[in-house]
């Protein structure tokens, strides 16, 4: 089978597609004939060596795909912790969803890693349930991304007043007709200032932070009291600052979100599916896709979410896509 392969540690340059072997299922797998692969910051960071518990190179690529289950011949979409860009998988059955009726390949590839991780961080910050009179606040760094249009389409079915930094002025735009309601130019503005006026001082309730470094810190003075920082990145590169004396006045608090250790929970995993599968079925999710590119471009993919030059998900076509 082809297969998207990272040669070595390094760049996008370091990405190959190759003949590999296919999978044979173990216990507890089933095969599925991959149609299309979503493309995330986690893959870029694999690529480079930064990905935690990830295989020394030679390795298969991809950890977010759909494609035809051979079982049953169902369009299904899942989750992996690699090989998933790769005409074959042989994926775990707890983690493969079936997907909607109206979705294409392209959009089932696009939909597990963003939007669980969005729907959790939410449950994480504690707002997943129905709230009072006063919309909670929350600030969404990196909203034009997969997980930050997630986040917002979410948000806007839990009532939140939303925040969200981005680079361009069209990228907030954008995402302000999915739901969006204050956009944050962090090149023209410093987004902690900018929370402050726009909150006249109080804060937010929760901030999604994948960026890391200094940001950790500047997240945390963007809360109110009791609010939450919720970690499931580091898109610069630098580990997280977190200076604990910003914690004391405010009761505020840091949590952590990985998907990987949070996969493995199904009860968890369930149960967020099944509110998530219950709004997309309803119209209300709808994965945003701003590129799709064939598998022989898989370094120009890789290339524009390292550059953050994406809008949305950027997925790679594997295979041509069908479904039954």
């Amino acid at each position: 089978m082809k297969a998207i392969v990272i040669s070595r540690l390094g760049g996008p340059e370091v990405l190959e597609v190759r003949d590999m072997p296919g999978p044979t299922p173990a216990a507890g797998e089933e095969l599925v004939a991959v149609q299309a692969g979503g493309l995330n910051f986690a893959d870029v960071m694999t690529a480079q060596g930064g990905y935690p518990g990830a295989p020394k190179p030679p390795l298969i690529a991809g950890r977010e795909f759909c494609g035809i289950r051979q079982s049953d011949g169902k369009l299904v979409m899942g989750y992996a912790q690699w090989a998933a860009f790769a005409e074959r998988i042989a994926a775990r059955s707890q983690l493969l969803w079936p997907v909607p009726d109206s979705w294409t390949a392209e959009e089932g590839a696009a939909f597990p890693v963003n939007y669980f991780t969005a729907y959790l961080a939410y449950w994480k910050a504690g707002l997943t349930a129905t709230k009072g009179e006063k919309a909670p606040r929350v600030l969404i760094h990196a909203v034009a991304g997969g997980v930050g249009t997630a986040a917002v389409q979410i948000g806007k079915l839990l009532g939140v007043e939303m925040f969200g930094t981005s680079s361009s002025e069209e990228k907030l735009t954008r995402v302000k007709a999915l739901g969006l309601q204050h956009g944050i130019n962090y090149k023209q503005l410093d987004y902690e200032e900018a929370i402050k006026d726009l909150t006249h001082g109080e804060g937010v309730d929760a901030v999604f932070e994948m960026l890391g470094g200094e940001h950790t810190n500047k997240s945390v003075r963007c809360l109110r009291d009791f609010g939450r920082v919720i970690v499931y990145g580091s898109a610069t590169g630098k580990k997280s600052e977190l200076d604990t004396r910003l914690l004391y006045a405010k009761g505020a608090s840091v949590h952590g979100l990985w998907l990987t250790y949070l996969s493995a929970n199904r009860e968890l995993m369930n149960a967020s599916w099944q509110q998530l599968s219950t709004w997309a079925q309803q119209g209300h999710l709808h994965p945003v896709i701003g590129h799709v590119l064939p598998m022989e471009q898989a370094a120009e993919a890789y290339g524009l979410l390292a550059e953050g030059k994406n809008f949305g998900k950027v997925v790679l076509q594997i295979t041509p896509s069908t479904r039954t």
